[in-house]
């Protein structure tokens, strides 16, 4: 495989480069700054300089290459739409315009289970749910946009598959585990509805497992849900997960009805005034943590013969280990 990788300094992006680069077949990734540069460099991949503004700019340094990994993403719970569409929708466009133009084979789309947060629940979904008409929230929007446009082009010239794993963790996170350790060490941290649901993860190691035989067994148009294995519950993993940190959570709870009440009211105060700061809450975010969230990956088992190799004890040992 020679593969070219978009957000290649990325949380995932750098354990994509670094299996690739040890199965002997470094990647060409985008790097938008010295910064990102030097982390592709690091995780074992060729730095190509340029952004997803520059459809030429990406098809050149797609010359030669079969595969694609599209891991670029603007990965936030709240914000100015404008900032999302520009990179998760436009972005999505030109990379897709460059690997048609290079002659690339395959494309793999890192999407996410956010895709389908209509504001109702979301238990034990398979991918044959709907994209819903109304996504809540600018990041489950235009990342459904774009896996839409991702999976339309789909051609027996170009294979495009899309994978969503959901809540991504694991050894270098710079999303989840750093906000949530955030958010306790400043006491603004609240169970809410006291946590006790279930949650789907996806360690992000199994991430890359599943992007890997995506690209390899991945059947043109589909999407592909990557999780642990059976679901957790949600207090209990978060739990863990901080304890790695050495962090404890504490018993603070925030009613479910207040917490909907808190994020509607800030969505709408952040989006009439324009704050660019994070709200206390937002509806996107209180319903992808504060319900049940819980996929299937059957499909990715039996079609991919995917396997989620590093199962949530191992991961949390690991990451344990690595604070001591």
């Amino acid at each position: 495989m020679r593969a070219f990788v978009t957000g290649g300094s990325g949380f995932v992006g750098k354990h994509l480069l670094a299996a690739l680069a040890k199965r002997g077949e470094p990647a060409r990734a985008l790097a938008r700054s010295p910064e990102a540069a030097q982390a592709i460099q690091a995780a074992g991949g060729e730095p190509w300089e340029g952004d997803l503004s520059d459809p030429e700019r990406l098809r050149l340094g797609m010359e030669g290459c079969d595969t694609v990994f599209h891991a670029a993403a603007h990965v936030k719970m709240s914000g100015p739409r404008a900032a999302f569409y520009e990179t998760n929708v436009r972005g999505t466009e030109a990379v897709l315009e460059a690997a048609r133009a290079a002659g690339v084979k395959r494309f793999v789309h890192v999407s996410t289970e956010a895709v389908l947060v209509d504001g109702g629940p979301m238990v034990n979904l398979h991918e044959t749910h709907p994209l819903p008409e109304r996504p809540v929230g600018p990041y489950p929007s235009t990342k459904g946009q774009a896996e839409r446009l991702v999976l339309q082009v789909n051609s027996p010239e170009f294979t495009t598959v899309a994978v969503r794993p959901r809540m991504v963790w694991g050894p270098g996170d710079t999303t989840v585990l750093p906000a949530l350790v955030a958010a306790v060490k400043s006491g603004r941290f609240r169970w809410i509805g006291g946590g006790h649901y279930l949650t789907s993860t996806c360690h992000v190691a199994n991430v890359v497992e599943g992007m890997l035989l995506a690209a390899e067994k991945g059947q043109g148009g589909q999407a592909y849900f990557l999780t642990d294995g059976p679901p957790v519950e949600f207090r209990a993993f978060v739990t863990a997960l901080l304890k790695t940190q050495g962090v404890e959570p504490g018993d603070k709870t925030l009613p479910t009805g207040l917490a909907a009440t808190v994020a509607v009211v800030s969505d709408f105060v952040w989006d009439l005034l324009g704050l660019k700061s994070a709200p206390p809450l937002s509806r996107t975010e209180l319903l992808l943590a504060g319900q049940e969230v819980t996929v299937s990956d059957e499909k990715a088992r039996l079609e991919l013969g995917y396997t989620g190799s590093v199962s949530r004890d191992e991961g949390l040992r690991s990451l344990a280990a690595k604070v001591e």
